[in-house]
């Protein structure tokens, strides 16, 4: 794409933050809520029931979508929200299962909470160029069982683009996955962070999650966290099986009993919504 246009297509976006469902003064309020509303439980369809009323009470439609894979038996949840007949694909998702420890607040209902958010925005103002699903994913902490049966399965429609979210809890970062970082989506995102004055660090080193599924596949996917910029470089250490000399907070709280909401910031929250949103409205406009 130009330069020119892709100029014209970020300013076209911008003028969409100011009305736009992410950009209101709600979107950490509700963040917050929901990740409580999902993380009181600790059974699977319990969590699910939590995230079908919220889908009920904006009106998007779900349904429930039993699959087997390696053996264990799960349920993902699957909303359609629509979207121009015959489009390309969109795909949201995030992971709503969790560890037998803790809440899983940050470990995955944050994630979840902010698929929510975009998917309120999505649908109250859709894309021009693509339809819209979002997805939660079930028995990720297994090995990333739904998405992998997600893909596997014959006939599924392998979308334009998969877009994860995993661990968006607290910080003044919006982490990215991104295997190609000088793509015209990862410049918009580029832009909107520093119009937000938010730290953005896209790069194709990331812990593992469900965007690796589609990967697999040979499906194009990217992945967002929302920490702190000083836990990044530690993070991947640990993943890597290193030991820095001081453990990020993400690794301090997640599989373990302080995932709690008591260790949420929901500050930079409703900045790094707007900031993906921004970006997804910008490659939509691309696409055409």
């Amino acid at each position: 794409m130009s330069e020119l246009r892709h100029r014209l297509c970020l300013a076209v976006l911008l003028s969409f933050a100011a009305s736009s469902a992410c950009a209101d003064d709600g979107v950490s309020a509700r963040w917050q809520t929901q990740v409580g509303d999902i993380s009181a439980h600790a059974d699977t369809r319990a969590r699910g029931d939590a995230i079908g009323r919220r889908l009920d009470a904006v009106g998007i439609a779900w349904k429930r979508d039993a699959f087997e894979h390696n053996g264990q038996a799960g349920q993902n949840l699957v909303a359609d929200l629509g979207g121009p007949d015959k489009a390309p694909l969109l795909l949201i998702g995030a992971h709503y299962d969790k560890v037998a420890v803790g809440h899983g607040a940050t470990d995955n209902a944050s994630g979840v909470a902010a698929v929510l958010e975009l998917a309120q925005a999505l649908k109250a103002k859709p894309l021009a160029h693509h339809r819209v699903q979002v997805v939660f994913w079930d028995l990720e902490e297994k090995g990333l069982l739904g998405a992998h049966a997600w893909v596997t399965t014959a006939g599924r429609e392998q979308p334009a683009l998969y877009v994860n979210f995993d661990v968006f809890g607290w910080g003044d970062t919006l982490w990215m996955m991104a295997p190609d970082s000088g793509t015209p989506f990862v410049a918009s995102l580029r832009e909107a962070s520093a119009k937000e004055k938010l730290g953005f660090s896209p790069g194709d080193k990331y812990p593992p999650t469900d965007h690796l599924a589609f990967l697999k596949a040979g499906w194009p996917a990217v992945s967002f966290s929302l920490v702190g910029s000083d836990e990044i470089d530690p993070i991947l250490a640990v993943f890597g099986g290193g030991k820095p000399a001081q453990m990020p907070k993400v690794m301090q709280v997640i599989h373990s009993p302080r995932d709690t909401t008591a260790e949420l910031d929901s500050a930079r929250v409703d900045d790094a919504l707007r900031v993906v949103e921004q970006g997804l409205r910008a490659w939509d406009a691309a696409a055409h």
